[in-house]
């Protein structure tokens, strides 16, 4: 997804692309009418990708650790975290194991067989034009991850 990015004073493409947490290559390669680092000047137009706000964060596993207390700390289930990372709810895990949880706000759900898009809007709580903004791709085949930020 992309923006409209009005060039301020002192601007440069490298501190535009800095920014906007992408490169000068991909601010040329969306931008071809910006040949040279000079075309740019304050006022100017230019498209810029939308930072996507990372989902998940990682957390290493410690001695006395298991899916459910991890769980409990994170505001998710261990069901949840175990098809996140690929796992079972009975799955030995090991200290310095690293793991991906939701970050707070945000909720996931694996689909199933015979799931809807109303039954898993029900389920995450969220308005279905959200989710579907949020998952662009939502097949309702099973085992498709999807997520719910309720902080945007």
């Amino acid at each position: 997804m992309y923006d409209i990015y009005t060039v301020q004073e002192g601007d440069t493409l490298e501190k535009i692309a800095n920014k906007f947490n992408t490169t000068l290559q991909t601010l040329y390669e969306i931008n071809k009418d910006i040949s040279t680092l000079e075309n740019i000047t304050v006022g100017s137009k230019i498209i810029v990708p939308i930072p996507k706000p990372s989902i998940f964060d990682y957390y290493t596993i410690k001695k006395g650790d298991n899916l459910y207390k991890i769980a409990q700390e994170h505001q998710t289930t261990a069901e949840k975290l175990a098809n996140i990372n690929g796992l079972d709810v009975n799955d030995y895990i090991y200290e310095n194991q690293v793991l991906l949880v939701p970050k707070d706000g945000v909720d996931v759900l694996i689909t199933k067989q015979g799931d809807t898009l109303e039954k898993i809007t029900t389920e995450l709580n969220a308005p279905s034009l959200e989710l579907l903004f949020q998952n662009p791709n939502i097949y309702l085949l099973p085992d498709q991850l999807i997520t719910y930020n309720k902080n945007n």
